[in-house]
């Protein structure tokens, strides 16, 4: 197939697009580069543009004969989507809205949405389902809703078919070591606690340590990148006009903070000093997902089962790439 990948220059997006060329589908990157890199691009064509151009986007998507898209580009930073919920908002909603009407305009009717578990907000059960109540608590997972919405409205009356992924926490890098992770400012567990076996912090903070888990820290279930990818190739050739679907991500394994940081120890051979901090707002104690629905209508699962596999494959990119795609 024919592929627009959107914000394809950024983390997911880009081993999401790697997948796809390896795969034997024609791939082409559009990225405003925001927060995107072009290094992460490799070789795949790459347009620098703004998702509200939405002329501009339908031109590229006639020109190359798209026939579907994977749209990753979006701001996911909670923190700042809380005190810039008007820039999320603008990047998020209207981008997306825009992408949405180039899509209409050149007549390509499949969409891979990246979406997030932070449309489900504080869960009052867990692991948590598709069908668990969506009451995000920040702007940006309620950005992500929106989305959602629109995309199950503009399926009912103009026939698109789309697959909204919700998946838990991204992590780890390229098996070939080809491609990572690279954020600024970081904010991702992992490589903050590897930027302390890097030397390039003292130590790692851990917000709470009293939380009603084993070992009193928050619990994330921990999704490869690759294995994001492999879900979204998955769901794109499934997909035909007015499918819908709406897929939890995630290994079904929660793990704790402390277990991240005692692996990475491991891992890396490092001491990796931590400090105790107060608990952060709105911090669910646990988040682990219910991924048999991705089984059943994707036949995926996700191959990193255990965490270490997940935290060597982002040492072994920290590593050679200690300032990122700066190096």
């Amino acid at each position: 197939m024919r592929v627009l990948v959107t914000g394809g220059a950024g983390y997911v997006g880009s081993h999401a697009a790697k997948w796809l060329a390896e795969s034997g589908h024609h791939v082409v990157i559009v990225d405003s580069l925001a927060e995107g890199h072009r290094q992460a691009v490799g070789k795949l064509p790459l347009i620098e543009v703004n998702l509200h151009d939405h002329e501009r986007i339908a031109a590229i998507l006639k020109e190359h004969a798209i026939e579907a898209v994977m749209h990753f580009a979006a701001f996911a930073y909670v923190g700042v989507s809380v005190h810039e919920p008007a820039t999320y908002y603008h990047n998020n909603v209207v981008g997306t809205l825009a992408l949405l009407e180039a899509m209409r305009a050149a007549g390509v009717n499949r969409i891979v949405f990246s979406s997030t578990c932070a449309t489900y907000g504080i869960p009052t059960r867990v692991p948590i389902s598709e069908d668990h109540p969506q009451n995000p608590i920040n702007p940006y997972g309620f950005t992500k809703l929106v989305i959602e919405r629109a995309l199950a409205d503009y399926s009912h009356a103009y026939g698109l078919g789309y697959a909204a992924l919700r998946y838990f926490n991204a992590s780890g890098a390229a098996a070939d070591g080809t491609i990572g992770e690279d954020h600024d400012p970081e904010t991702h567990l992992i490589p903050l606690v590897l930027q302390v076996a890097l030397g390039q912090r003292e130590d790692v903070e851990i917000f709470g340590t009293d939380y009603p888990t084993p070992d009193g820290t928050c619990v994330r279930d921990y999704i490869h990148v690759d294995d994001l990818a492999t879900a979204h190739l998955a769901a794109m050739e499934k997909l035909k006009p007015g499918t819908q679907m709406k897929l939890n991500l995630g290994t079904g394994r929660g793990v704790s903070v402390q277990e991240v940081v005692d692996i990475c120890r491991a891992v890396t051979g490092h001491r990796i000093p931590t400090r105790v901090a107060p608990r952060r707002e709105g911090d669910p104690p646990e988040l682990v997902a219910n991924a048999l629905a991705a089984k059943r209508v994707l036949g995926w699962q996700a191959k990193y089962q255990e965490m270490r596999g997940i935290i060597e494959s982002a040492w072994a990119w920290h590593g050679k790439h200690p300032s990122g795609y700066d190096d």
